[in-house]
């Protein structure tokens, strides 16, 4: 735990860089522009399909019923788009994800090597398609689970710690697969993983938790549709923030990790 808050101080020095700073706008601009995409030729199908499902499974009625309870029965007229936003979600984040390991992570790597591991050696093991693959595998996975999980955020109190561990996951296996690119080979990061992997899952799962913000920000947009696109930017734009930070922080971890891992394999 030394190492995770050691590492998170580190981070947040870094991430007051002029360098880490410009770092968020390419993928800030790639991300907008993909899910400006998608919301074009997705989200009214996407609010269509959630209009179908509940009226053939009499979901507006208890929909109706649940709001009257608790005196919201006004906000009836968003049910469907702030579920068909809720299903988005998962696609937005992984979007901002995937850009900042293509386009922020070998320049995060970089900047933290040179400054802080100068005589750490670089032995290449990752390469972008294998980024690419690993980050959409993990996607992949995490989807699945998603949608298996999906009911048991209707139990209080349950959600507020699946989807927290669920994003911590994913975060973590698409960065330290980056974090590790440059500097480790494959056995390398293998052992590190499988070492450390409680520890990188804590900081992936705090960075979840960060990442409730931007995503309180996107799903309001269905309650003031003329400021969706506001709206989604700014969540975009923080969650890309958060994800640089993820990023340094999992990246001075995993370089430290790495230097004491040598250390003791040239002792042995």
């Amino acid at each position: 735990m030394a190492s995770v808050m050691r590492a998170w101080g580190r981070a947040l020095a870094a991430q007051m860089h002029y360098r880490m700073l410009l770092l968020t706008l390419l993928p800030f601009v790639v991300a907008f522009i993909l899910c400006g995409v998608l919301m074009y030729l997705g989200l009214q199908e996407a609010i269509d399909f959630v209009h179908a499902w509940m009226m053939e499974n009499n979901g507006f009625s208890k929909s109706d019923g649940i709001l009257a309870k608790i005196g919201l029965l006004s906000l009836k007229v968003i049910i469907g788009p702030f579920v068909a936003m809720w299903v988005l979600l998962p696609i937005m984040v992984f979007t901002s994800l995937l850009c900042i390991a293509m386009f922020a992570m070998p320049a995060i790597n970089k900047h933290v090597g040179t400054r802080d591991y100068p005589d750490l050696e670089q032995k290449n093991g990752g390469t972008l398609l294998g980024s690419i693959w690993h980050s959409l595998s993990s996607f992949g996975i995490f989807i699945i689970v998603w949608l298996v999980t999906l009911p048991l955020n209707l139990i209080p109190f349950v959600s507020l710690v699946l989807q927290p561990l669920l994003w911590g996951w994913l975060t973590y296996r698409v960065m330290v697969y980056d974090a590790l690119a440059l500097h480790a080979d494959a056995e390398e990061r293998a052992s590190l993983v499988q070492e450390h992997r409680w520890s990188l899952l804590c900081i992936g799962i705090v960075a979840g938790l960060f990442g409730a913000a931007p995503g309180l920000l996107w799903l309001g947009g269905a309650m003031w549709v003329v400021l969706l696109p506001v709206m989604a930017g700014a969540a975009i734009w923080i969650y890309i923030l958060v994800f640089v930070f993820t990023g340094l922080w999992f990246q001075h971890y995993c370089l430290e990790s790495l230097q004491r891992h040598r250390t003791k394999q040239a002792a042995v």
